[in-house]
């Protein structure tokens, strides 16, 4: 049986993408102001595709487009973290009660301790272990087998992740504690104790949610 290729990304897909990962990682800051032609000649595209790329992120709430100007990188709100952490709180808390309803827990709790243990690697390089630290928690959710949920999360620590790498350079303590944060919560889910998980959940969102405020600062 002979495979078949994979479609090559479209012009705008790669436009799309650039954009998209620079706006994440932090190159493209918030508050930035990106051209067509910065885009074109990093990606190696036409301005056309780049503009059809800039309004998808427009419409998708990370660029605002100004005619003739540019597209600036929108700014995190408040309200945004708010909104983040509010959703991010009942996601977590219904993946952690249904992981270890489902006599999963020991199977993701090793799993978990192992991404720590991943992520004491990378404690000096903010952006990688901040998408250690998205893996992590999208261990618990993934356990569940919930698609849509799973998908609404990456969703969520996609637009957390740019918080997040500012929070972390502003804060380099910051890393220990999620780190004996995550290390707790890997302990309470492989013992099975929904109580003790919960709280753990609940006193990781509290400093996380204080770290992204002092880092919008």
């Amino acid at each position: 049986m002979t495979d078949v290729p994979a479609t090559a990304p479209t012009a705008t897909e790669r436009a799309y993408r650039h954009t998209r990962a620079r706006v994440l990682d932090g190159t493209y800051p918030a508050g930035a102001l990106i051209t067509e032609g910065d885009v074109s000649e990093a990606v190696g595209v036409s301005r056309t595709p780049v503009r059809e790329a800039f309004l998808r992120l427009q419409a998708e709430g990370w660029l605002r487009l100004y005619p003739k100007r540019g597209a600036l990188v929108v700014p995190v709100s408040a309200a945004e973290i708010d909104d983040v952490i509010e959703t991010r709180g009942m996601v977590e808390r219904f993946a952690v009660e249904k992981v270890i309803a489902s006599g999963r827990h020991r199977e993701v709790g090793a799993r978990l301790r192992e991404s720590v243990t991943t992520q004491r690697r990378l404690r000096k390089s903010p952006e990688p272990f901040t998408e250690a630290d998205r893996d992590f928690h999208g261990l618990v959710v993934g356990a569940t087998g919930n698609r849509v949920i799973a998908d609404l999360y990456g969703a969520l620590r996609d637009r957390q992740l740019r918080m997040g790498v500012s929070a972390l350079l502003g804060d380099p303590q910051r890393v220990d504690r999620i780190l004996d944060e995550h290390a707790g919560l890997a302990d309470a889910i492989a013992a099975g104790d929904v109580d003790a998980a919960l709280a753990s959940v609940a006193h990781h969102l509290r400093g996380t949610e204080e770290a992204l405020r002092r880092g919008g600062r």
